[in-house]
Formats: C-alpha cells, structure tokens, sequence
C-alpha cells in the first residue's frame, strides 16, 4: 500500500495555503488566521480565506527579501466550537508545521475575528515571538475570563475600528488592559470611525499591521506610533489612535 506524502495533508486536517514572499531562505514566518463563527462544523467557506489574501501579498512584498514567508492557515471547521476552541488547535498545529518546515525561525500570528481570538489563546506556542489581532472577536461575558498569561514575552498588538457593530470594541480593550499587567509589550489601537471589516482604513491597517510584524520578526524600529504605543502606560497605549494616511512614508 502506497504511504501517503507527509506534506500532504489528509482530508478534513487543517492545511498552510501556499506559500507567499522568501524563496529559499526563510527568516521569520506570519501565519494568517481568517474570521469565522461561534459554532459550525463544516469546512470553512472559500471567501474566509480570500479575504486574507491583500493582507498575505502586500506582508509578503514588504518582508520576502528579508526571508519572511506568509501562510493563511485553513481551518478544519468554521466554527469555534465552545470548549473544543477549534481554530485555538488548528493555529498550535500551523505553529507546529511551520517549525517542522523552516526550523527554529519566529512566528507571528495574525488573526481576524475569531482568528484573532484564536491567535491570542495560541501565542504561548514555543515558536510564536508575536501576536497581532485585528476585531478580534471575544464574546460578550467572557473578557474577564480570556487567557492572557500565555502572552507573557511575546510582542502583542490589538487593532479595532471603534465603530465595529459585530465585535465590540471596548471588549478589546479590556482584553489588552488584563494582558498588560502581565506583559508590558502589548499595545492596542484604535481605528475611528471604522467598522468591523477596517475597510474605510485599509490601507492605514495593512500598513500597521506590516510594520509591527516586520519590527517583531526582524528587529526593525517600529515606527514611532508603534513604538510609543509599547512605551505608553495604560490606558494611553492602549487607545492609541491610527492616523489617517498610517505609513505613507514606510513604503509598505
């Protein structure tokens, strides 16, 4: 009986889309967590992923020459799953696969919605060095209880529109409060005006989220709103406010 290929995935496990910047030579690795729902069994829907897609090109152009390789991660389930926190395994797993692949190399994990919930519960992985969520979504009723600890030396920064109807906002913000008594390296900002998609300022959020993965995974200066944000005693970093035209000069 044929033995089945190691790098391929079997039906129904979680996969790493294809590879996007560094050729050969790998130095950092951003792996990209979609958005999804609270319960669902079935595989994700197509457009979950697509949506990463800008996101994963333009990491991918701005890092690739310094060995950056991005990776939209694709769920087993599109669902949560209450205790099962299904994406949770799936993001340990994409952290796992990335070390067996490109050796001991730092990981960030970028996640939208529910993948940003996910990539903060799966920051303590032994490979991840950062963490950025965007809306991420937390439930109502549960800030209080979210794991933060896991975060402890890891870079974290949190990104919410502050007019987002689907993921409220000042959950986030709750959130970081917690994980900064633990971790002085969380920051969290806030994008106004804008709703749960961060499209009215898209280009300001891809710019700022490059920005902070790249000084994570590289030792690059952040620039100077990243860096006061780290800097700034709570609540002032944790409300920092994205300029309009964020990275205009970064040439991301």
């Amino acid at each position: 009986m044929p033995q089945r290929d190691p790098d391929r995935p079997a039906s129904g496990a979680a996969r790493l889309g294809k590879p996007l910047g560094a050729g050969h030579s790998v130095h950092g690795v951003a792996l990209l967590l979609p958005g999804g729902h609270p319960d669902g069994t079935r595989r994700p829907s197509a457009l979950s992923f697509a949506a990463q897609r800008p996101l994963a090109r333009r990491l991918a152009r701005a890092g690739g020459p310094e060995g950056l390789v991005v990776h939209v991660v694709h769920y087993r389930r599109r669902g949560w799953n209450g205790p099962a926190a299904d994406p949770v395994r799936d993001a340990e797993w994409a952290a796992d696969e990335a070390v067996r692949r490109y050796g001991d190399v730092p990981v960030c994990l970028v996640g939208t919605d529910m993948g940003g919930r996910a990539a903060l519960h799966a920051g303590g992985h032994p490979a991840v060095t950062s963490v950025l969520a965007l809306a991420p979504w937390l439930p109502e009723g549960s800030a209080a209880d979210e794991p933060v600890r896991q975060l402890a030396g890891r870079r974290v920064l949190l990104a919410h529109g502050t007019n987002d109807e689907h993921t409220d906002p000042d959950l986030s913000f709750r959130f970081a409060e917690r994980a900064k008594k633990v971790n002085r390296d969380v920051c969290r900002f806030e994008v106004h005006s804008d709703g749960h998609g961060l499209r009215q300022h898209r280009s300001e959020v891809h710019c700022l989220a490059t920005d902070f993965i790249l000084g994570s995974l590289f030792g690059r200066h952040y620039a100077r709103p990243v860096a006061d944000a780290l800097a700034a005693p709570p609540p002032l970093g944790l409300r920092m406010p994205l300029a309009s035209g964020f990275g205009g000069s970064l040439g991301y």
